[in-house]
């Protein structure tokens, strides 16, 4: 069992820095504090603070919302924990702060100082990229917001307004290529986010259990097991009778330490994402990041641990006419060695983040029914219809969060197994 730990070190740390680089947040949902924060009304030539319009509560928006990453934790309404933020510009080199020195956060985590030309907007920090604004602490009017066509799609641009001049907004940098909505832009993002810090408690929480385990299988050799070994054990042989050893034969001992590490793991950050009230409703199995990077360590460690017979049977088929593996076996084949982390990587993705959208969309029946607390009446039958769902869907969510794991490990252990798998002699 202490063979875990080792790779639970390497996974938390390796997922954190991709994840550093790759979150991403999304849009609005109603109770801005909208002083700090216009809409849609954008005049080309004007520097002011725009007014705002009312609007209506928009369930998606506000899901998406509170599954999205953050550099800083919000729960209970205008309550944030700041997080570190670690930026870099190559105009201006390397700046490490809290997310507090931003000041006060609205309850869509938009500030109104901005530090080192970089500000708090919805959460995530974005850059003036303007070498008139000014650096250090400032204090700025507000954050104006529109939409913009470009190619034909709305685009969200944002922009401070700071005595009466508008500075346009850089979006943080990703390096997705544009693939997950994002691009490198004037600076870099380094920060401990929400989704990393939650996979960083993840991961000291498993290391805990298994270090207690592990003292305990020391302490009590011989006996029957106690307290979080009676807890751990069976899971962990059923992965090791189930998956393990019926997948990859006698040769399951070198890969055991990969397939617990990646289904504890992901069982823990699955069931973080379901305590009630957990600041920032962490949904990091719901982050594409996250998801894309456990993938790629099932892809590497299958290719990379693939025998001769393996790739032979992928790249040169015997026995079959050299025309049709050419045309058409071998290209899908080699598609085949992409698809199937892609699957993975969609498949956890799109089950948590689906859930949590759910929930927070029966949970803002309350606020469709009660006009946003205009009707007291349609707000009781709001609520009359929201605690019964949500609390369905929390109780299905824990079935999720295990079945995911499971579904995760086990076809990791059959990918792995065919890649390792000897040829049959007739």
């Amino acid at each position: 069992m202490r063979k875990i730990l080792p790779i639970l070190l390497v996974s938390a740390l390796t997922l954190t820095a991709g994840l550093a680089q790759s979150h991403h947040h999304h849009d609005e949902h109603d109770g801005h504090d909208h002083s700090a924060h216009a809409h849609d009304t954008h005049d080309a030539h004007g520097c002011a603070c725009h007014e705002h319009h009312d609007e209506t509560f928009e369930p998606a928006a506000t899901a998406f919302h509170h599954i999205g990453d953050a550099n800083a934790f919000h729960f209970f309404g205008n309550i944030y924990i700041p997080l570190p933020c670690v930026l870099y510009a190559p105009q201006q080199g390397l700046s490490f702060f809290m997310s507090s020195k931003f000041g006060k956060m609205d309850a869509h985590g938009t500030a109104k100082t901005a530090v080192d030309r970089y500000v708090m907007v919805d959460g995530s920090v974005m850059r003036v990229n303007d070498t008139k604004f000014p650096a250090g602490e400032v204090a700025i009017e507000c954050v104006n917001h529109k939409t913009t066509k470009v190619d034909g799609k709305d685009v969200d641009q944002f922009e401070v307004v700071y005595k009466g001049e508008c500075y346009p907004l850089d979006k943080r940098s990703t390096l997705d290529g544009g693939v997950l909505g994002g691009g490198i832009t004037s600076f870099y993002d380094f920060s401990i986010t929400k989704n990393v810090f939650t996979m960083l408690l993840a991961f000291l929480l498993l290391f805990v259990l298994f270090r207690t385990a592990a003292k305990g299988y020391e302490t009590r050799r011989g006996q029957a097991p106690k307290g979080i070994q009676s807890f751990l054990e069976p899971i962990f042989v059923f992965i090791r009778d189930e998956v393990a050893v019926p997948f990859l034969g006698h040769k399951y001992e070198k890969y055991l330490p990969f397939l617990m590490s990646i289904f504890f793991f992901i069982l823990g950050l699955n069931l973080i994402g379901q305590i009630p009230f957990f600041p920032g409703s962490g949904n990091v199995t719901g982050n594409l990041a996250v998801t894309m990077a456990l993938a790629l360590f099932t892809f590497f460690v299958t290719n990379l641990s693939g025998n001769r017979h393996y790739w032979e049977h992928t790249l040169w088929m015997p026995g079959v006419p050299a025309l049709l593996k050419v045309l058409i076996l071998t290209p899908v084949e080699i598609m085949g060695l992409f698809i199937k982390p892609l699957t993975l990587m969609l498949r956890l993705f799109a089950n948590i983040t689906g859930g949590h959208i759910v929930m927070v969309i029966f949970v803002g029946l309350i606020f469709i029914f009660g006009q946003s607390g205009a009707n007291l009446g349609g707000g009781m039958v709001g609520t009359l219809m929201a605690v019964p769902l949500t609390m369905f869907m929390m109780a299905l969510e824990l079935l999720v969060a295990l079945v995911q794991a499971f579904v995760f490990c086990i076809l990791t252990a059959s990918y792995i197994g065919a890649a390792i798998e000897e040829p049959h002699h007739h």
